[in-house]
């Protein structure tokens, strides 16, 4: 049985790369595929769901994309100053499987809006701008669904804010342009919104720099709230903050429009009575880089990363220097616990055409090693992806990359950094081919099944090379929303190796502890991966519930 499943397996993997252009590896680490010239629309906006497709969307005012919608579908807006009646797609769904995409339809102006996937495996989209600010959209994964949209489902207008999927099931949505406060979605009869002082606090006047906050869901069920150069963590529940953090040394904003990336480094020994949690954040523009921009003087984004122990009683800010500097950089956990950064300008800020100079090497960051050896530089695309880029992690551990349209409208000719229509896979290093023999394929359980908290959990794999027992690893990973620069959700929890037993020829048994609580991974579909020595395998889908 477990041969029948590895060769089922294997064949998966063959039809999925048959699927797209041969592609061949390079002398250095990682290399890339175009798979679509044109997707018709600037995926601004992307996320991964537990049917292997992706759903992106641009904005309704851009003017008329390439990508007509299917006869009498139209978007109707009189307030639109591009086009008043719009009979073109701004939103598709990727179907990674088949590299083919689809024309999804959105009935109000989602720019700039936030999102993310609940424990039904439903993706849920809040605001936008204009018409689309007080609206809740949700898409269900299926092969003919798309946008249903509530027109007030929203307590306030939210325009660049962040949401976080919670223990309860719900998600919390903070901040938003002249929004200091939060709510909660779906609404409950405390239909409202909360004061969150920090959010003034950190504005700066005709500035902001502190929009799209950095927002994770820490290991005692508190939120981390990250905004221009400075964090709390709150109390969501009480409406209280339980925690002020230093701001970051040099105080330098690295907020929508300063917009550096963050992430919530993998958490780890999660049996153990104390649990840290750290959050790394990286790049960012100058302070003053923003309203430079608008005179045409370009600053230098900054190469600095920010490291902090969130847990710690007494919690520092440890500086970093990347090889690069990077504004607009996307940063995605890998299945093996590395974080990519990618995208970005070496200039500049994020807004209409303020950025100059596209980083175009990717870097890894290692967040085990010596803070002295822990970024390593990439091979580079040959696209630049500048504002409004995106980068989501796919089932097979490639790197989906979309967008980038620096631009007020859609703009092909004539001008710095086009609108791109285009998508892009990034294979990481631990794709190549003479890695085969070292690459753990699951065969057990199926994919899709569902797992408990604090249950034992068995995994049965096949590696057809020699295997290190101690350096075979769990992982779980929970797919993101990303946009401008910031995966929210985005989480990655190292189940670890409990016991390991072989089980036949080449068939390996690992037995881990699924997480203890919804504080450490809140329900919800999850990614899962065996990881030998940093060679992950193909995901598979696990229902945590």
């Amino acid at each position: 049985m477990a041969e029948m499943s590895t060769l089922c397996t294997f064949l998966f993997s063959l039809l999925l790369f048959a699927s797209h252009p041969l592609i061949l590896p390079t002398a250095a680490d990682g290399r890339w595929q175009l798979l679509q010239k044109s997707i018709g629309i600037s995926s601004m906006h992307m996320q991964l769901l537990k049917n292997d497709r992706v759903v992106m969307y641009d904005r309704t005012d851009f003017g008329p994309s390439t990508l007509p919608l299917a006869s009498g579908k139209c978007h109707n807006d009189p307030t639109n100053t591009a086009v008043q009646v719009d009979c073109t797609a701004h939103s598709v769904e990727y179907d990674v499987l088949s590299n083919k995409f689809r024309a999804l339809t959105v009935q109000s102006n989602v720019w700039c809006s936030s999102g993310g996937v609940m424990p039904d495996g439903k993706l849920v989209q809040t605001g936008g701008f204009s018409d689309g600010e007080l609206r809740v959209r949700v898409f269900s994964p299926c092969e003919s669904c798309d946008w249903h949209e509530t027109p007030n489902g929203l307590a306030a207008k939210r325009w660049y804010a962040t949401n976080h999927v919670l223990p309860d099931g719900r998600q919390i949505v903070v901040g938003g342009r002249e929004q200091f406060n939060y709510e909660f979605v779906p609404k409950n009869i405390a239909a409202d919104t909360f004061k969150l002082h920090f959010l003034s606090e950190t504005n700066e006047r005709g500035v902001e720099n502190n929009l799209y906050p950095f927002v994770f869901l820490n290991v005692d069920g508190n939120l981390f709230i990250f905004a221009n150069n400075r964090a709390i963590l709150l109390d969501y529940v009480n409406n209280k903050v339980v925690k002020t953090y230093p701001k970051i040394p040099g105080g330098e904003p690295r907020s929508y429009p300063s917009t550096g990336s963050a992430v919530l480094l993998p958490l780890k020994n999660l049996t153990a009575a104390t649990i840290q949690a750290e959050v790394l954040v990286c790049g960012g523009a100058p302070k003053g880089s923003f309203v430079q921009a608008l005179q045409g003087k370009f600053v230098k984004a900054l190469n600095t990363c920010a490291r902090i122990s969130i847990t710690d009683p007494k919690p520092k800010w440890v500086l970093e220097t990347m090889p690069l500097a990077r504004v607009m950089g996307d940063m995605v956990l890998l299945p093996n616990g590395k974080v990519l950064v990618i995208n970005g300008a070496r200039s500049g800020s994020a807004g209409w055409d303020l950025g100059r100079d596209p980083v175009l090497n990717p870097v890894l960051y290692m967040p085990d090693n010596e803070i002295e050896s822990r970024f390593k530089i990439l091979n580079p695309t040959k696209i630049p992806r500048m504002y409004h880029s995106t980068a989501v992690l796919l089932r097979d551990g490639r790197v989906l990359v979309g967008g980038s349209n620096p631009h007020a409208y859609y703009n092909f000719t004539g001008i710095l950094y086009p609108t791109e229509l285009s998508l892009e896979a990034f294979y990481p290093g631990y794709l190549d081919a003479k890695f085969n023999n070292l690459r753990p394929t699951i065969v057990a359980p199926k994919s899709m099944s569902g797992i408990r908290y604090n249950k034992k959990l068995k995994i049965k794999v096949v590696i057809t090379g020699e295997v290190t027992l101690n350096l075979l690893s769990v992982t779980m990973v929970s797919p993101a929303f990303n946009t401008h620069s910031f995966s929210m959700n985005q989480r990655l929890l190292v189940l670890g190796n409990d016991k390991v037993m072989a089980s036949g020829k080449s068939t390996y048994e690992i037995e881990v502890m699924t997480p203890g609580s919804g504080n450490l991974a809140p329900a919800g579909f999850y990614l899962l991966f065996v990881v030998h020595q940093d060679i992950p395998s193909q995901g598979i889908w696990v229902h945590l519930k």
